[in-house]
């Protein structure tokens, strides 16, 4: 019997990469600040995102954000700030759990309690 070797391809293995929030948020942040923009890259660098993260209705969302040709509008912005030494960027958004363990930690340094960097949990 002859074994076969089962290989994702670079679009799958992207994909399940781009599932980790932090990974798309970075992803997006770098196609943001090409230099030479393609009107087609950021739709494209959506659609991977939206396959990630999204539901249908997102990545419906991307497709009709591509058939608008706002892109192009999105890169003019981004240059604009530029200009004016501003970046439009990318940051992943953390959970409301994430959020309340810092201010839990952040009141028990102010009461003097010495707080472990492993007990604030990191859950996006």
């Amino acid at each position: 019997m002859q074994s076969v070797k089962v290989t994702k391809s670079h679009e799958e293995f992207l994909i399940d990469s781009l599932k980790d929030p932090e990974e798309s948020a970075v992803y997006l942040a770098v196609v943001l600040e090409e230099v030479d923009s393609e009107p087609d890259l950021l739709p494209l660098c959506l659609g991977h995102v939206a396959a990630a993260l999204g539901s249908a209705s997102d990545r419906q969302w991307v497709k009709d954000f591509s058939a608008s040709g706002k892109s192009q509008a999105i890169y003019e912005l981004a240059e604009w700030l530029d200009s004016l030494g501003l970046k439009l960027t990318v940051e992943e958004r953390y959970s409301e759990q994430f959020i309340a363990d810092i201010r839990e930690a952040q009141q028990e340094f102010e009461n003097g309690d010495m707080v472990p960097f492993e007990s604030i949990r990191r859950n996006i």
